[in-house]
């Protein structure tokens, strides 16, 4: 299997689109957005969410096709830059088990510690979800909290564990 991790760019927009309206409409419960409002979003949107601004996003090549992604979101103000926020992580169904989740999280982790005075990561996770809560423990983080009812799918509503873990120092 040819595997490459590497950021995406705007160039990656497509496929990154595909592979997050995919993610929003098989677990809707896992992520805040929904596909309904964010299929609407012009191809330009999700490139400029690519460009490295204020996001840093991994993606997972298969055989040259988008097959799992995840993100980290950075703090604008001054008194939180020390903190950034793991999101957005999503493996397709054929290649879950693989261990590709786990490869990407410890991707983003080692991205992580080149950042200058980025100390933390934090992130939620939907209560239930004991595969990826089980990835997130095993990549160091721990849970802080408990937000109730955090997402609303119809009539559903879905708790959210939030976790935390220090940067990996650069040895």
């Amino acid at each position: 299997m040819s595997l490459q991790i590497q950021q995406l760019t705007p160039d990656d927009a497509e496929q990154y689109r595909a592979l997050m309206l995919e993610a929003y409409a098989r677990h809707p419960q896992a992520f805040t957005s929904s596909v309904r409002e964010r299929e609407k979003l012009p191809l330009a949107w999700w490139g400029a969410r690519l460009d490295g601004e204020l996001d840093l996003i991994l993606g997972a090549f298969v055989q040259g096709r988008l097959a799992g992604i995840v993100g980290l979101a950075f703090e604008l103000r001054e008194k939180a830059r020390h903190k950034a926020t793991l999101f957005g992580l999503y493996v397709t169904a054929e290649q879950r088990g693989s261990g590709l989740g786990r490869q990407l999280v410890q991707q983003l982790l080692a991205e992580a510690a080149r950042y200058e005075g980025l100390r933390l990561l934090q992130l939620t996770v939907t209560a239930g979800n004991d595969p990826a809560l089980s990835l997130y423990r095993r990549c160091g983080f721990v849970q802080f909290g408990l937000e109730p009812q955090a997402v609303r799918v119809e009539e559903d509503y879905f708790d959210k564990i939030h976790m935390w873990r220090e940067v990996p120092v650069e040895a």
